[in-house]
């Protein structure tokens, strides 16, 4: 049995590459305009491209808007807006998350960029998260994989003090993550509170086509009503029965694989308020897997 062949690995910008790039901060800001507007500046809070630059040169009013004596720089409207952290620090820490594919934690971010303070490392890394969210996304189509997942540690790991006291020695604390994927193609993932049928169901009408060609999934009773409406096939991993012909989960459970060795050997723990966030940034790494330019269109995204 011959090995399936791996993709070639997509070259991303080097540090070398990233210095020669961005020298220093107007470089950073030439490079934030080009990308927020292609076609020329335009008002972010109207849209219009009648706009004129004032004296200074970084901001910007609108024929529209000046009335009421609105103005807008190239930050208006981004992440990056009401910061006191020059641009290429914002852009130094969104490259090394981007270019870390289990992703770099707040504590290294502060220590590589020699913040001195965690806090800013932490709210910089999260508004970075909040910018590569992805909404109104195609829905997947070709052959789709569905598989749901736990996320957290285990109780009998924890510190005495740290234990949830779960029945039977189970993890009260996990949370519960729901994804979908096209094979050779893009991944949904969302945060979830519960796994039962109504819940599933809503997340693979709202993610998955229904004109793929097969929806797998594993035995889990929450996937019995899509066969009414997808062409739905499972594997029974109870039975230990993986892989049947193209049936099988084993692209989904490549993704959950990486989401969960960045929680536990980068991030070590993560809270639920933020897990969505750094859902959507595993997300968005591996959307994006085949781009050699993800710095750029997160940038774009900011």
């Amino acid at each position: 049995m011959t090995r399936a062949r791996q993709p070639k690995p997509i070259p991303q910008m080097t540090i070398p590459q990233f210095e020669a790039a961005f020298p220093d901060e107007d470089a950073c800001r030439a490079y934030l305009i080009a990308r927020r507007w292609p076609d020329g500046v335009r008002c972010p809070r109207c849209g219009n491209p009648h706009v004129y630059a004032l004296a200074s040169g970084h901001h910007w009013q609108c024929e529209n808007c000046a009335k009421d004596g609105y103005r807008f720089s190239h930050l208006t409207g981004t992440v990056f807006e009401n910061t006191n952290k020059p641009l290429r620090d914002w852009y130094r820490v969104t490259h090394m998350m981007l270019t870390s594919k289990k992703g770099i934690s707040a504590l290294q971010v502060m220590r590589v960029m020699g913040f001195g303070s965690y806090k800013t490392a932490h709210y910089m890394c999260h508004r970075i998260r909040a910018a590569l969210v992805e909404v109104n996304m195609d829905k997947l189509g070709g052959i789709v994989e569905v598989d749901e997942t736990f996320v957290g540690g285990k109780d009998k790991n924890r510190h005495w003090d740290k234990k949830s006291g779960g029945v039977g020695g189970q993890n009260t604390n996990k949370f519960i993550v729901i994804g979908a994927v096209s094979r050779k193609g893009n991944a949904v993932a969302r945060v979830i509170e519960r796994t039962d049928t109504a819940t599933f169901d809503e997340f693979v009408r709202a993610t998955v086509s229904d004109k793929v060609s097969l929806l797998t999934t594993d035995e889990h009773a929450g996937y019995r009503h899509l066969k009414a409406d997808f062409p739905h096939q499972f594997v029974r991993h109870g039975a230990n029965q993986y892989v049947v012909g193209s049936i099988h989960t084993n692209t989904i459970e490549g993704f959950w694989s990486i989401l969960k060795r960045g929680v536990v050997g980068t991030f070590h723990k993560v809270s639920k308020k933020y897990l969505p966030l750094y859902v959507a940034e595993f997300q968005f790494r591996y959307n994006n897997r085949q781009n050699a330019d993800i710095f750029g269109t997160a940038i774009e995204r900011a």
